[in-house]
């Protein structure tokens, strides 16, 4: 992470919304409440637990540029204003935009084609809470046996790199196509995508797009079945599998968001806020993938 995220280009992100500090307490370095921000959401601790995890590591402090012996580690409060303050400018996504510019001027992302798919992120479901419901931005919905209560995260993913452009929140009822427009990054002529996104070209966000796109969309499971047993048959089988392992590309990200960084569960309530915490986790992504890519 040291090298591979752009600090300068993240930091002249948040300049302009960072407080000076000519009168009052001076506030902490821009650098360094920024890098302890990553930290939180990368293991995935609350404001407490961070101040006494970079007490307890020594990794962690010397990632956020603490010398223990000569200065203590901020507390948590500092944290929750930073993290407020990055919400109510709605930094995130310049942070995350920051990043994948970064990618692309060193020829990661090709922007040749998008991966685009969607994953499915559990809230709490308990009412134990002050005003005694659910969190009303989440909603519940099916898929296969076990119901989700919670939040749909749509994402697009280079074809070749598997590094994320953009993503966006929905609720978990959400359909799989209206955000589509959005996860496209601008060039791409292909767009692999599963079954959920058949018929998407009809859209009229898609068709004001003024360009053609190659959807390369999963069929549906019944039409290889209606046919009979054969020559067509095994071609269309032949094909789908092609195309499955295209889209196969796009699980990386899920995978190092929901199993390496334990996003299984929402922290917050309501889909602003967690919608910023994708921010990071995902810049991580892209950050990890970027170096196994460097690495082969």
């Amino acid at each position: 992470m040291e090298t591979l995220i752009p600090w300068a280009q993240l930091l002249a992100v948040i300049e302009p919304f960072y407080p000076k500090g000519p009168r009052g307490r001076p506030p902490i370095g821009r650098e360094r409440m920024l890098r302890v921000y990553f930290l939180q959401y990368w293991y995935g601790l609350a404001d407490e637990a961070l101040e006494a995890a970079l007490y307890d590591s020594q990794a962690l402090p010397g990632f956020a540029r603490i010398e223990l012996a000569a200065e203590g580690v901020p507390e948590a409060p500092p944290f929750l204003k930073f993290r407020r303050r990055l919400e109510t400018h709605d930094r995130c996504p310049g942070l995350f935009a920051a990043i994948n510019a970064d990618r692309a001027a060193r020829g990661r992302l090709l922007r040749e084609g998008t991966l685009v798919d969607a994953t499915l992120i559990a809230a709490p479901p308990s009412p134990k809470n002050k005003e005694k419901n659910r969190d009303p931005e989440m909603h519940q919905t099916k898929k296969g046996h076990p119901g989700y209560f919670g939040m749909k995260a749509p994402l697009g993913a280079d074809r070749d790199s598997q590094l994320v452009h953009p993503v966006v929140v929905t609720a978990a009822t959400g359909a799989d196509i209206p955000p589509t427009a959005a996860l496209l990054h601008g060039p791409e002529q292909q767009v692999p995508a599963d079954a959920g996104y058949t018929g998407v070209e009809k859209r009229t966000e898609i068709g004001a797009l003024g360009r053609k796109i190659d959807w390369q969309s999963a069929g549906k499971r019944g039409t290889r079945k209606a046919l009979a047993e054969g020559a067509e048959q095994e071609a269309l089988k032949a094909r789908e599998q092609a195309k499955a392992s295209v889209r196969a590309f796009v699980e990386p990200p899920f995978h190092l968001l929901k199993n390496i960084f334990r996003q299984r569960k929402v922290r917050y309530r309501g889909l602003a806020k967690n919608g910023h915490q994708l921010y990071p986790l995902l810049g991580r992504a892209n950050g990890v993938i970027g170096g196994r890519t460097v690495a082969t």
